[in-house]
C-alpha cells in the first residue's frame, strides 16, 4: 500500500470538498487515513491462498469423519468496506460451518480468516465465497458453508436511507449445496 500517495489524494480531496487542509483538525487527516486504510484493508496484501496459508493450523480430528460430523462457529463479528462507495458495510456477522476430513481448524483461525477476507474493498457475496474458499482450503475439506449478514452504509446513511435493510448471503460448497440440514447449521436463529 503506497501510503504517502492516499496522504497526497487525502489532501486533495480534503481541498475539493471546499475544506482548508491546513485548518487544525485536519492538519494530520491525511497521515491518519493513510493508517487507518493500511490497517482496515490489510487483507488486499493477500491472496485467498496467502491467507489460508497463514491461518491453517489444523489438528487432528480423533472423531468420526462421516457427514455426521461438523465444525460450526456462529456470530464472528467482521467488518468492510463495499467496492461500489467505498462504504462501511457494519454490523456483520458470519456464520461457518465445515465437515473435518481427518483434521480441524483451530477455532481461533476460523475468526482470523473472516477478519483477514473483510479486510478488503468487498462485496459481501464475494466475502461469503472468498472465506469459504479459504476455509476449504486450510481444513482440507470441499464442504463449506458460510452465511454473512450486514448492514450497509450505502443502505442506511445515503441513498434510500434505509437504517433496518439487512443483506443475508450464502455461500455454500461440497455437500452442504445440496443437504438442506448442512445449510441449516450455518442459518441464523
Amino acid at each position: 500500500m503506497n501510503k504517502e500517495a492516499i496522504e497526497y489524494h487525502i489532501r486533495g480531496l480534503i481541498e475539493a470538498i471546499g475544506e482548508d487542509p491546513e485548518r487544525e483538525g485536519l492538519k494530520e487527516t491525511p497521515a491518519r487515513v493513510a493508517r487507518m486504510l493500511e490497517e482496515v484493508l490489510e487483507g488486499t496484501a493477500y491472496t485467498n491462498h496467502q491467507i489460508a496459508e497463514m491461518f491453517g493450523k489444523t489438528f487432528d480430528n480423533d472423531s468420526s469423519t462421516d457427514m455426521d460430523s461438523a465444525v460450526v462457529m456462529k456470530d464472528i463479528t467482521v467488518f468492510s468496506y463495499c467496492e461500489h462507495h467505498l462504504a462501511l458495510m457494519y454490523d456483520m456477522t458470519v456464520n461457518v460451518a465445515y465437515i473435518p476430513r481427518g483434521r480441524v481448524l483451530g477455532l481461533s483461525k476460523i475468526a482470523r480468516i473472516c477478519d483477514m477476507a473483510a479486510k478488503r474493498l468487498q462485496l459481501q457475496e464475494r466475502l461469503g465465497r472468498d472465506i469459504a474458499e479459504i476455509i476449504s482450503e486450510a481444513a482440507g475439506t470441499p464442504d463449506v458453508g458460510v452465511m454473512i449478514r450486514g448492514s450497509h452504509s450505502c443502505m442506511t446513511a445515503r441513498g434510500i436511507r434505509n437504517a433496518s435493510a439487512k443483506t443475508v448471503t450464502g455461500t455454500f460448497m461440497g455437500a452442504f449445496r445440496d443437504r438442506t440440514e448442512l445449510k441449516e447449521l450455518v442459518d441464523f436463529d
